[in-house]
């Protein structure tokens, strides 16, 4: 287990969704009595109880003990807890509240600076005791996650992932798609008799695609522009893309290829995914 703890506005919520990125279970917010609660709950329902990970803060008023004696009780049963401590310059912390417009969460009536000053006077001890602390005065969100994957990704660091959807442009754009290429500047398959009951999962149909002039050129250099593109998504931060693969009806060409094109990154270490959101709406 990994506990994320440290000053307000110092990055627990980016460590939080870059250890979420890895695979590892997290919570937000969890009040620290509970700790051992979601370690053992993790552990009967299978939810990657192996990497669980809990972001907690001082909101709890006891929050220093309750933090200490939950520890203490996960180490006695084995778990094997780690604590990491996120801190920042006070300046840098004043400069990020002011940016958001948000109250301290200990700031009451007072200053901002004060709640800082409050903050950082309950967490000297846990920091003083945490197995990794991390300043991020100089970081942005992406740094501050490129540490934390550097830290507890190991061997299991995932590149992007990729949702590759085939749609047809007469059912309407994906609204959500981070890449859109356009097929119909080959042939349709759809106006040769035997081929149009067919779809583009069909070998017919993928074969009749993809010989036709310029499929196999845009293949290649597609292939291409996407391995930059990813590259440049992971160094970013990004950790989910959606391409989507358009033709006319959705049906033939758009398959056919983003079954290709699907293949393509799976042989470049990609996690893929692919669906065809309008097969079978004709």
């Amino acid at each position: 287990m990994v506990v994320v703890t440290g000053m307000s506005g110092a990055g627990r919520s980016t460590a939080a969704k870059a250890l979420e990125d890895l695979g590892w279970f997290v919570i937000d917010n969890l009040p620290p009595g509970l700790l051992f609660a979601m370690a053992e709950e993790a552990g009967r329902v299978d939810l990657a109880a192996d990497r669980v990970a809990a972001v907690v803060d001082v909101r709890s008023l006891a929050f220093t003990t309750d933090l200490h004696t939950a520890i203490g009780e996960l180490q006695q049963r084995g778990v094997d807890v780690q604590v990491v401590f996120l801190e920042a310059s006070d300046d840098e912390l004043v400069r990020r509240f002011e940016a958001v417009r948000r109250p301290h969460p200990l700031q009451g009536e007072g200053r901002l600076v004060d709640g800082i000053a409050r903050e950082r006077g309950i967490l000297r001890e846990v920091r003083a005791n945490a197995d990794l602390v991390i300043d991020t005065s100089s970081l942005n969100v992406h740094e501050l996650r490129a540490k934390i994957v550097s830290f507890f990704g190991g061997e299991s660091r995932p590149g992007l992932r990729v949702n590759v959807v085939s749609f047809g442009f007469k059912y309407g754009l994906p609204v959500d798609a981070d890449l859109m290429v356009d097929c119909r500047f080959l042939p349709n398959p759809h106006w040769v008799p035997e081929l149009r009951p067919m779809t583009g999962l069909d070998a017919p149909v993928r074969d009749y695609v993809l010989g036709q002039p310029g499929a196999k050129e845009f293949l290649d250099a597609y292939e291409e522009v996407l391995g930059v593109v990813a590259a440049g998504y992971v160094r970013e931060g990004k950790s989910y893309a959606m391409l989507a693969v358009g033709c006319t009806g959705g049906k033939h060409r758009s398959v056919a290829m983003a079954e290709q094109l699907a293949a393509r990154l799976r042989d470049r270490g990609m996690e893929v995914q692919v669906s065809h959101r309008d097969v079978g709406r004709e």
